[in-house]
């Protein structure tokens, strides 16, 4: 068995002369560790404000751990470590200075399988409004039903705003699991497989919802499904056992591939 070698991505002249959005968050020659194990490589990637970027690649690749990396999720594994630079608006989210608190209210995150707590729809997403010292019940009502109105999901529940947020089907639970994120009023949306345990119905209400909610935040979603990150994302970038293969516009990767890598992942070739 021949071992693969993956040369550092390269931005395609194309890819350099588009317009380009403006920056919000910066990678530079950025490593993680769990222990000894080198898990990510020397990433560099410049993350555009209010566009969906999608990280794909095969399982254990490192796209959901360099998602985490991005929040500082991952601070609470032990023995985990990182090297190199990760800035958003210019600032190092790796600074000793940092409230990580703070910051993941910055940079909200959706899990995979969606995790809503044991309370009412309405407590769900006034949790984290409630955590940051809200009392006042006329601001928090108008906050709740804006983050399910953003949420697309305000029609569907605001009738039953009292009743257990457990009593909503897998799609609707998602969707609530994003109100809550977006009640706190972040900047960036880091999305871990949104849909991939929703049948097509609510995957298809995801990949809208991310697409409209691109006009006020930055997303960054990983997928396993090829045709997901073709349909809702601006640029993709592919990762292969640790490293950033290669990163462009989204048409660019799954039309033009730089590298022989992305392109026999792209067709199926392998993973």
């Amino acid at each position: 068995m021949t071992m693969t070698t993956i040369e550092p991505h390269t931005m395609s002249a194309t890819a350099q002369t588009q317009p380009q959005s403006k920056t919000k968050i910066e990678v530079h020659d950025f490593h993680f560790y769990y222990g000894e194990a080198h898990v990510l490589h020397d990433i560099q990637m410049d993350i555009p404000e209010k566009r969906v970027t999608a990280f794909i690649g095969p399982s254990g690749c490192g796209k959901s751990t360099f998602l985490r990396s991005i929040n500082r999720m991952n601070d609470i594994i032990p023995g985990a470590r990182v090297e190199g630079r990760v800035t958003m608006d210019g600032n190092d989210l790796y600074a000793k200075h940092v409230d990580v608190v703070s910051l993941r209210r910055r940079v909200g995150m959706v899990f995979q399988k969606s995790n809503p707590f044991p309370k009412s729809i309405y407590e769900n997403v006034a949790y984290g409004l409630r955590i940051g010292g809200m009392k006042d019940r006329r601001t928090l009502d108008q906050l709740v039903e804006q983050s399910l109105r953003r949420a697309a999901l305000w029609e569907e529940v605001k009738d039953r705003l009292g009743t257990s947020a457990l009593a909503l089907s897998g799609g609707q639970q998602q969707r609530l699991c994003i109100a809550r994120a977006l009640a706190v009023d972040p900047e960036v949306l880091l999305m871990d497989e949104p849909a991939s345990a929703l049948d097509p119905i609510a995957t298809q209400k995801i990949e809208e919802l991310v697409y409209e909610l691109k006009t006020n935040y930055t997303i960054v979603i990983v997928t396993h499904n090829m045709q997901q990150a073709a349909r809702v994302s601006d640029r993709t970038a592919f990762f292969m056992l640790g490293k950033l293969v290669e990163y462009d516009e989204t048409n660019t990767i799954f039309m033009t591939p730089k590298q022989k890598l992305t392109e026999d992942y792209i067709t199926g070739r392998f993973g």
